[in-house]
């Protein structure tokens, strides 16, 4: 069935006065009818303990995503896997910078597809529903490895040439690797792996801006070491020690020594420092103090993004990069696939918080070019709000909102029962408990 005709999800409330959108109803008693707050169960700790069977309710949100995901990153893996990304993509960019971005826009859809991507194929039994799908993208995603990495390839990608932008998606590919470390990297030939590593150390000649650039190069020394590879301290020890400085309060981190009202720290700030942390810890004890800082603080801003996303999943359209889209909810999709939600929200809450928003920001009119490729735009096709640096491949860092992919069908995320996320118990009248910022210790 045509992915437009299928219902999204059936909590979400929809614009008014459209008849043709899907669950008002159901929304509607959600609202009023859903259980006490005393009832809710608390959080599991992060880990890969079996769970039970999906509450056959749910199975239809978990394909919903599903579909999704893979009409997003579907033409990337294909055209790469044939060696015809470069020849098919097409690049929607600021006039202006069209023939700057070609330089980078291919790297930039395959790291970010393959960021967003990784814990669904790094799944160890996915649905049998899901399996031959999962299987044919991470044979795909092997192939593109190869050819992204060969420099006999008509689609050997940009590591190292014309300014620090390989940088940026050299580190997304990375992150890749660490989430999907059998799927992605153990199963790769020698050969590809070999090359996989030289492209990464390519980027240490590239040197990243005081801001949140400063995560790229320590992601990749990060990644390097977990693969094996000789790895260096400087850039992990430089990109923590700044953003434990650049920390303004209440979940938040500066964009260097400044606050910036946008969602880097969803973007990149906090799943990079984070993972890069989380990864060098099998390494080396030198960060393990900043670690259980980081979490706390993690799920702080969190819990602040949860409570952003509004009954009908629109959220505020605030700062740089909206053409990411539902990548804005990196953070929040992290922490749901990590179980390491605040213990006050329900991982199903946060299920229909982000169904909600990924149906807003993919499911709108336009977002897709006859081709299936992502066109720029936050709700449908929206060309004004790219800034310079914004192009077709950018748009791919949206698949991150997808993380929750990587958890069994059987998880609370996927078996709760539709929970309403915190505006709709607001704006339906329920009682909620106050909010508090962060209080750490002095």
């Amino acid at each position: 069935m045509d992915y437009e005709n299928r219902k999204f999800y059936n909590v979400l409330a929809m614009s008014p006065g459209d008849p043709t959108l899907p669950g008002r109803r159901n929304f509607l008693r959600l609202a009023a009818g859903a259980s006490a707050a005393s009832a809710w169960p608390r959080l599991r700790a992060a880990s890969a303990e079996a769970a039970p069977a999906a509450a056959p309710g749910n199975i239809e949100d978990r394909a919903d995503w599903t579909a999704m995901l893979q009409r997003v990153v579907e033409p990337v893996l294909t055209n790469l896997a044939a060696q015809k990304l470069r020849a098919n993509m097409p690049i929607e960019a600021p006039a202006n910078t069209v023939s700057n971005r070609r330089q980078f826009t291919h790297l930039e859809a395959f790291g970010r597809t393959l960021a967003g991507l990784a814990p669904w194929l790094e799944l160890a039994d996915p649905p049998e529903a899901e399996k031959a799908t999962v299987a044919r993208l991470a044979e795909l995603a092997r192939t593109c490895l190869d050819h992204a990495t060969d420099p006999s390839s008509p689609d050997y990608l940009n590591f190292k040439d014309n300014g620090g932008q390989p940088l940026v998606d050299a580190a997304f590919l990375a992150l890749a690797l660490l989430r999907a470390p059998r799927a992605l990297w153990a199963k790769l030939d020698l050969a590809v792996q070999k090359r996989v590593i030289a492209c990464l150390e390519q980027t240490r000649a590239l040197k990243p801006g005081q801001n949140n650039w400063l995560l790229f190069s320590a992601m990749i020394e990060a990644t390097l070491a977990t693969v094996g590879a000789s790895w260096q301290e400087a850039p992990i020890e430089t990109a923590v020690r700044a953003h434990l400085a650049w920390y303004k309060g209440d979940g938040a981190y500066g964009d260097g020594a400044e606050f910036h009202w946008d969602y880097y720290n969803s973007y990149v700030i906090q799943p990079f420092l984070l993972e890069t942390l989380e990864a060098i810890a099998k390494f080396s004890n030198q960060w393990a103090e900043a670690g259980p800082k980081v979490l706390a603080r993690a799920q702080r801003y969190a819990a602040v993004q949860e409570r952003l996303i509004a009954p009908d999943g629109t959220y505020p359209p605030l700062g740089r990069s909206l053409a990411y889209r539902c990548g804005a909810f990196q953070l929040l999709a992290l922490m749901a696939q990590r179980r390491q939600l605040p213990r006050d929200i329900v991982p199903a809450q946060v299920r229909g918080a982000l169904a909600a928003v990924i149906h807003r920001t993919l499911g709108a009119p336009d977002t897709f070019d006859g081709q299936g490729w992502l066109r720029v735009g936050l709700a449908g096709h929206q060309p004004g709000i790219a800034e310079n640096y914004i192009s077709t491949g950018s748009l791919y860092l949206c698949t991150t909102a997808f993380l929750p992919l990587g958890l069994p069908a059987g998880d609370d995320f996927w078996s709760g029962p539709p929970t309403p996320w915190t505006q709709v118990k607001v704006w339906s009248g329920r009682d909620v408990p106050a909010d508090h910022a962060l209080r750490e210790p002095a």
